[in-house]
C-alpha cells in the first residue's frame, strides 16, 4: 500500500435506517473515485475494538442503493461510553492505518465519534436514524422511509376500521420525538396525533370524537408516538383504546407497528439524500477535517461541530402540528 494514501473507515452504528446503505455506497464510491482506501467496520463501535473489518472496493457496495439495513451490520456499544473503549478504539485506528471514520447514526453513534475525534482520529458523522431527533438536521437518514412504511400500513389498518366503525389507536416508533407521529398522522388523516412535544388529553379526544360521530363519520385514526404512553399516567396504547371505547362507545383497536417501521427499500428523497451526505464526509475528511456532522439544513448539506449538534435544541414543529388539528375535524 502507499504509504501516502489515506485510509478512512466507515461504521453504521446504534438503531439500523434506511438509506444507511446509500450512504455507504456513496462514501466509499466518492473515497475510491479520490484515491482514498476504505475499510468497512462492521458491527459499529463493538466491531471497531474487536478489528471485524474489511476492505472495500468498487463491488462491494454494488446493488445495495436500494436495499434497507445495513450491510456492515449494526450494534449498539456501551463500552465505548467508557475512556478505555475509546483509547482502544484509536489504537486499532492507528494500528490498522485508519486516518479517519464516518460515523452514520444518532446522537449516541455521535458521542462516539466526538470522544475518538478528541483522541486524535478525525470522525464525520451522518445522521443515520428514523426518529428525525438530530435537532441541526432537518431531515434525518431513515425518516422519510419509515414515515411512508407508517402511512402505507395505517392506510390498511384504514380500511378494516371503515369496515367495522372502529378506531384504530396505532403506536409508532421516534423515542422522544414526534416527528413520525406528526408527519404520518397527516398523511393518513388521524383525528388526534399524540406526542411527546405537546400536553393533551384524553378528555379533548373524547370530545373531539363525538362532535366527529354527529357529523355522520363512524371510523377513526389516532396516532401515538411511542414517547407519549406510560408517561403521566397515560398508559400503553392498550389502555388508551380501551378508555377510548368505553367513554365514547366506538370499538376501539390498537396496534403498536414497532420495528417494521426501520425496513424496506429507503425512498427516493432518501437515496439522494444519504448520497450527498456521503459525498460531503469524504470531501472533509480528504482535507483532514473531523468533529463535524453532516446534515441537511434548509434545503442544504452542512456541516456542524458535533458537541454544537449535540447540545442543540430540537425544535418541534407545532405550526404544523395545529395544522394536523384544524384540518382532522
Amino acid at each position: 500500500m502507499d504509504k501516502q494514501q489515506k485510509t478512512i473507515g466507515i461504521i453504521t452504528s446504534g438503531g439500523d435506517a434506511p438509506g444507511m446503505n446509500a450512504a455507504v455506497r456513496a462514501v466509499v464510491r466518492t473515497a475510491l473515485y479520490k484515491n482514498i482506501r476504505v475499510i468497512g467496520i462492521r458491527r459499529g463501535f463493538s466491531g471497531l475494538l474487536v478489528r471485524d473489518m474489511v476492505e472495500m472496493n468498487l463491488r462491494s457496495v454494488c446493488d445495495t442503493l436500494h436495499r434497507g439495513g445495513t450491510i456492515l451490520y449494526s450494534a449498539r456499544c456501551p463500552e465505548f461510553r467508557e475512556e478505555k473503549s475509546v483509547e482502544r478504539g484509536r489504537e486499532v485506528c492507528a494500528e490498522m492505518g485508519i486516518d479517519g471514520l464516518v460515523v452514520i447514526g444518532g446522537d449516541g453513534s455521535f458521542r462516539g465519534a466526538r470522544d475518538l475525534s478528541l483522541k486524535g482520529i478525525p470522525c464525520i458523522g451522518i445522521p443515520g436514524t428514523i426518529d428525525n431527533d438530530i435537532a441541526c438536521c432537518d431531515y434525518t437518514v431513515g425518516f422519510d422511509t419509515a414515515v411512508n412504511t407508517v402511512m402505507d400500513m395505517v392506510d390498511k389498518l384504514r380500511d378494516t376500521s371503515q369496515s367495522h366503525d372502529r378506531c384504530s389507536i396505532v403506536e409508532v416508533m421516534g423515542r422522544h420525538c414526534g416527528d413520525i407521529a406528526l408527519h404520518a398522522g397527516i398523511a393518513c388523516g388521524a383525528l388526534a396525533i399524540l406526542v411527546p412535544e405537546v400536553p393533551f388529553s384524553i378528555d379533548a379526544i373524547v370530545q373531539k370524537m363525538q362532535r366527529t360521530l354527529r357529523t355522520g363519520k363512524k371510523h377513526f385514526i389516532i396516532m401515538v408516538a411511542e414517547g407519549v404512553t406510560n408517561a403521566n399516567g397515560i398508559g400503553t396504547v392498550y389502555d388508551i383504546a380501551r378508555e377510548i371505547q368505553e367513554r365514547t362507545g366506538v370499538e376501539s383497536r390498537s396496534t403498536v407497528l414497532g420495528h417494521v417501521q426501520r425496513g424496506g427499500a429507503p425512498t427516493a428523497r432518501e437515496r439522494v439524500l444519504a448520497s450527498e451526505m456521503g459525498f460531503h464526509a469524504v470531501e472533509l475528511l480528504e482535507q483532514g477535517i473531523g468533529n463535524r456532522v453532516v446534515v441537511s439544513h434548509d434545503n442544504k448539506i452542512v456541516d456542524y461541530d458535533i458537541l454544537e449538534a449535540l447540545n442543540m435544541k430540537k425544535e418541534f414543529n407545532k405550526r404544523l402540528y395545529d395544522i394536523a388539528d384544524a384540518i382532522s375535524i
